[in-house]
């Protein structure tokens, strides 16, 4: 029997409440480190995109491992929102004409719909520049120069030439053409999995994590980033059916992991990813709880 909306919420009610408090926390903070100047289209345009309703999972994730290794919030909650604002300007230049080409975002008009192509552009670009401001400027009781240099170096790779960069230019070069397996898995893994990554990266050196610790979370959120990114891809294709837990069927219009596996076998394989996630990080022992509750919350969250 497939599991409903419902009840999934009831089985992940704890998580859910706890991942809302962090959410929350990353909209305050949000709202006090957003870029202001004297570009008040360009503000809007930010605004209305950096703001939109959002599960905020990146950085909610970054805050997650670094209560779990004992680090303050204080201590990574700007890095987590620089972060947040990276992924902002992602989604405002991948929804762009010559990107993807969306109209809509988060059930709202894009932000190049919203606000012009170039209004949008610079947008995009003044979220990155606030983004690494913050990280350049420091904060309370966050790390010093040196740390926040490796977090800023972190950062760049995810979203440079090895990270989201390569996804996208992959993305656009396949359009209208057969994708294989390992080509989807290609793009996402850097499109979707590197952000995550970053994200628990800057939780991790919150703590001063390094060598093998870093690497197992960069693990666990890399499968968690790709497990993501099915189920949204399901949840796409099956819509309001799956939250009802009813059978769905395969859609072809586009190339997903659905397309190769049907909705049955996409949610097999994000499973798979999870259980991949929640054994990097058996050498974190019952301190890790909540991360491996939010890696079965991933897979059995409908909406």
């Amino acid at each position: 029997m497939t599991e409903t909306a419902d009840e999934a919420s009831a089985a992940f009610g704890g998580l859910e409440a706890a991942l809302e408090r962090e959410r929350l926390r990353v909209d305050q903070a949000l709202h006090e480190l957003a870029p202001t100047g004297a570009s008040p289209a360009v503000s809007r345009a930010l605004q209305d995109s950096l703001f939109a309703p959002a599960k905020r999972l990146r950085p909610v994730l970054a805050l997650l491992v670094a209560r779990v290794l004992e680090a303050p919030p204080e201590q990574v909650l700007t890095a987590a929102c620089a972060l947040e604002m990276v992924h902002t300007s992602s989604l405002i230049l991948d929804d762009l004409p010559s990107m993807d080409d969306a109209s809509e975002r988060r059930g709202r008009p894009a932000c190049h719909v919203a606000h012009g192509e170039s209004t949008a552009l610079l947008a995009a670009f003044a979220l990155q520049a606030r983004a690494f401001e913050l990280l350049a400027q420091g904060w309370a009781q966050g790390p010093d120069a040196a740390a926040r240099a490796v977090l800023a170096q972190d950062l760049a790779a995810a979203i440079g030439l090895d990270g989201l960069t390569a996804g996208q230019e992959a993305d656009l070069a396949m359009t209208g053409r057969s994708l294989d397996f390992a080509t989807l898995e290609f793009i996402h893994s850097r499109k979707t999995g590197a952000l995550f990554t970053c994200a628990a990266r800057i939780g991790a050196r919150a703590a001063h994590a390094e060598g093998r610790p870093l690497a197992a979370l960069g693990s666990y959120a890399k499968n968690l980033g790709l497990a993501f990114q099915i189920v949204d891809d399901v949840i796409d294709v099956a819509g309001d059916r799956l939250a009802a837990g009813k059978d769905v069927g395969q859609d072809s219009r586009k190339t997903t992991f659905v397309s190769f596996a049907g909705v049955t076998g996409a949610m097999a394989l994000a499973a798979e990813l999870a259980s991949a996630s929640v054994a990097a990080l058996t050498a974190f022992g019952p301190a890790a709880e909540p991360l491996r509750e939010l890696a079965r919350y991933v897979v059995a969250r409908r909406r």
